[in-house]
């Protein structure tokens, strides 16, 4: 086998199980997937795949060229962030990840200062759900929200994250209630709900934090949020309750490869968003925003 394309169509397709995921994550249509597969198992006279009803399985064969292709691929991306690691220019394309509250808030307002400065620097912003491979250069630069960053990650933390309970005080009935919004994860009421709403009813169950403020603004519920997004949209009809919370111990991380540490670009934007974030600390620890007397609202 001397052709890369060739290991990464096989290990796409080892890696979703199915023609429709390799081809959504290789950008062709499945036929193609298929036919590069065929010519592969053709060209050296071993069968890599069984194909099932509910997709393709390795075969005994294919297994073993599976453990020995993740290694190539991950030399071949050893070499891809060396070369790149190396790149002076102010220029090129710059790949940049995170959370779309925080894109959407807190960063993207700043951006334009960047690009004035930076002209020939071509940012890339990811914001799609899920977390970015910065090994396999699926990112050059992540902004996470994160108790801690991977071991292969460096970077700095810019600020605590802080939460709160929010409600809209156009239904306030919500507090007497007890109606809550919780992550969908969540089995239970968590503490927080358990230590100050001992007899909750959790009524949504959500995935995403902008669909968790759509719901307390509508008054579904009330929902703990970081702090950062209802606080940096200022409705003057959410407010957070005036309740003792156990600290989180999350933060916010601007982060990259440590083989990317001395790449001009990769450097200039980490410094930029830590420039522009640093005056947004008292946005995440929680230090803005309206807050209510909770003996006064439900008690």
């Amino acid at each position: 086998m001397n052709n890369w394309d060739d290991l990464r169509y096989f290990l796409e397709l080892a890696r979703c199980g199915s023609l429709s995921g390799a081809s959504r994550e290789l950008g062709v249509n499945h036929s193609t997937v298929a036919r590069r597969i065929a010519s592969l198992e053709k060209k050296h006279g071993v069968k890599l795949f069984n194909r099932q009803p509910n997709g393709y399985q390795l075969t005994e064969a294919g297994d073993v060229i599976y453990q020995h292709a993740l290694e190539i691929e991950q030399q071949n991306q050893t070499v891809e962030r060396l070369l790149y690691a190396g790149d002076t220019r102010l220029s090129g394309k710059l790949v940049v990840t995170m959370p779309h509250e925080l894109a959407n808030h807190c960063i993207i307002p700043y951006l334009q200062d960047f690009t004035a400065k930076y002209p020939d620097v071509d940012l890339e912003l990811v914001v799609s759900p899920g977390l970015k491979n910065l090994s396999a250069r699926e990112a050059d630069i992540a902004v996470r929200v994160t108790p801690a960053p991977p071991e292969a990650l460096v970077g700095q933390k810019l600020a605590n994250l802080r939460h709160a309970v929010y409600f809209s005080k156009q239904h306030p009935q919500v507090l007497a209630e007890q109606k809550i919004i919780i992550w969908r994860q969540d089995t239970n009421p968590p503490a927080w709900a358990q230590q100050h709403f001992p007899n909750a009813k959790v009524v949504l169950k959500v995935d995403d934090l902008a669909s968790m403020y759509a719901a307390v603004k509508v008054g579904i519920g009330i929902a703990r949020m970081p702090c950062y997004l209802p606080d940096s949209v200022l409705d003057t009809d959410i407010f957070k309750l005036d309740l003792a919370l156990t600290p989180s111990d999350w933060g916010i991380w601007v982060l990259h490869h440590a083989d990317l540490r001395e790449t001009a670009r990769v450097r200039a934007f980490k410094k930029f968003l830590i420039e522009r974030l640093q005056v947004l600390r008292p946005l995440f620890e929680g230090e803005r925003g309206k807050r209510v007397n909770t003996a006064k609202t439900y008690n």
